[in-house]
Parts: C-alpha cells; sequence; structure tokens
C-alpha cells in the first residue's frame, strides 16, 4: 500500500513511474492501469466518467476500456492506495493521485471546480476531535465550499 508522500508532489509522473507504483502494490501492471493513473494524474479530481472520456483517443491501443472497467481499475488502484477517492458534494466521486498527505477540498458552488487544500492545522489528520470514542483517527476530511475566483469575478 501506497502510504509514503511520494505522490504528494504536483510533478506528472511517466509511465515507469506508474509501473514501478503498480508492482510495489502489488498489482499487475497492465496499459490500462497505466493509461487511467496517467490520465487521473493528469487531470486531478476527475470522475470514473471523465477519465473514460479522456481515454476515447487510446481506446485502439487499450483494448477493451469500458466505463465499468474504469471503475473496477478505481477501485483497485483505492484499495492499494494509489489513488485516493473523494466524494464531492451534490457530484459524482472524484479520484486523484496526490496521495500520502493529509489534504482538504474547496468545491466551488457555482461551477463545481475542485481545488486542493493543504492541510488545515499541521500532520495529519489535522483536526482532532474532541471526544474519539474509542476511534483511532488517522484522516480528517475537510470540504471548503463557495466560490472561485472565476465565478466571483463579475
Amino acid at each position: 500500500m501506497a502510504t509514503s508522500s511520494e505522490h504528494a508532489s504536483r510533478e506528472r509522473r511517466d509511465s515507469a513511474f506508474w509501473q514501478s507504483s503498480l508492482r510495489r502494490a502489488g498489482l499487475r501492471v497492465t496499459r490500462q492501469r497505466v493509461a487511467v493513473l496517467e490520465l487521473l494524474d493528469a487531470s486531478p479530481h476527475s470522475s470514473a466518467e471523465r477519465i473514460f472520456a479522456a481515454a476515447t483517443p487510446q481506446r485502439a491501443e487499450l483494448g477493451s476500456l469500458t466505463l465499468q472497467a474504469v471503475y473496477g481499475i478505481l477501485d483497485d488502484l483505492g484499495r492499494t492506495g494509489l489513488v485516493r477517492r473523494f466524494d464531492a458534494p451534490r457530484t459524482a466521486a472524484r479520484f486523484e493521485t496526490r496521495i500520502g498527505d493529509n489534504h482538504h477540498h474547496a468545491v466551488c458552488d457555482e461551477c463545481g471546480r475542485i481545488e486542493d487544500i493543504d492541510c488545515a492545522v499541521g500532520e495529519a489528520p489535522c483536526l482532532v476531535p474532541a471526544s474519539p470514542s474509542g476511534f483511532a483517527v488517522h484522516t480528517a476530511e475537510v470540504v471548503y465550499r463557495g466560490v472561485c475566483a472565476d465565478c466571483a469575478t463579475p
């Protein structure tokens, strides 16, 4: 499972990086998995549908990549910690390759734009509940909602 902050970088990674990451995670390296990781890395906060649509030009070399296959790949990548699932308000689940840190998200109520926000306070989990009721809290997911600069401009 990927737990280091190596994926927190905003630099785009190449195919060799993702192949190595898949092997370390114990997953078989396939063209479809590498393509999904590359597309998601290039376009963070994408839904499965958006990834599927972005893969259209590559379908000839990817074989039978279906929307269901994209969902399956994202599930595998999420279980092994190579991607993070983010459930944005009023929209389909989104996915990102920025892992290994405990960042949050800002969502524009007008256009749906999503931006990463670094951890609010200190290190993960950033926020500690007053009474965790026996839970060992490791992550706090915070969603800031408002209006982005583009939508706020008249």
